[in-house]
């Protein structure tokens, strides 16, 4: 798609003419630390999703487990386990190399979402990851995430999608299946049912 550059915003100064100013509430929220507030999204979120950046590789992860799995250490403190997954690494790969991250958690039937801004040191010390063992498995490290930003977004954009209500859940069918995905975008070396099939037995366990 070829953009008009007569429209293309490329300065602060330009962007904030045509917005205007926050409102003040929405700069006085910010915080930087967690406080019991903070503390009691972050226990009722069973999802988080996690933004990272490095050499113009940006990438946005999902992490999901029980409620509360994000684990306040202290007040400037998180500690997210690296679950199971795939092993492309692309959001550790990214704190490796810069250690900012952006957290976006969400607590299903709430339409606020909770943000976290900060920076992520990788772990691997038993002691800390053993503490996160779940059905024996270990996870292999642990985000211990400073937190530099703290503050609660609004429900905007969780009401325009109406996003938990069951009645706008979408029908069974009307997204492809992974399985479908997969071997199209892997130009056949994936089989759609094959795969589809496995995976009702193979995630449930395979979660840790």
């Amino acid at each position: 798609m070829d953009l008009d550059p007569n429209f293309v915003i490329t300065d602060a100064a330009e962007l904030s003419a045509l917005y205007g100013p926050p409102l003040e509430r929405s700069v006085r929220k910010q915080i930087d630390h967690l406080d019991e507030y903070c503390r009691a999204f972050i226990a009722a979120s069973p999802l988080v999703i996690v933004g990272t950046q490095s050499g113009g590789a940006s990438d946005n992860s999902p992490r999901g487990d029980v409620p509360g799995f994000v684990r306040v250490a202290d007040d400037h403190t998180l500690l997210i386990p690296d679950r199971r997954g795939n092993n492309r690494l692309d959001t550790l790969a990214n704190l490796v190399r810069n250690p900012a991250l952006g957290l976006l958690f969400l607590v299903p039937g709430v339409a606020e979402t909770f943000r976290v801004n900060g920076e992520a040191t990788l772990s691997r010390d038993p002691a800390l990851t053993e503490s996160f063992s779940v059905q024996g498995k270990v996870p292999r490290v642990v985000l211990v995430v400073r937190v530099k930003e703290a503050y609660i977004h609004c429900s905007r954009a969780l009401v325009r999608a109406d996003l938990w209500n069951p009645a706008k859940f979408a029908k069974q069918g009307a997204v492809p299946s992974m399985g479908t995905v997969l071997a199209a975008h892997t130009c056949g070396f994936v089989d759609a049912q094959a795969f589809d099939d496995d995976a009702k037995t193979r995630v449930p366990v395979t979660l840790y």
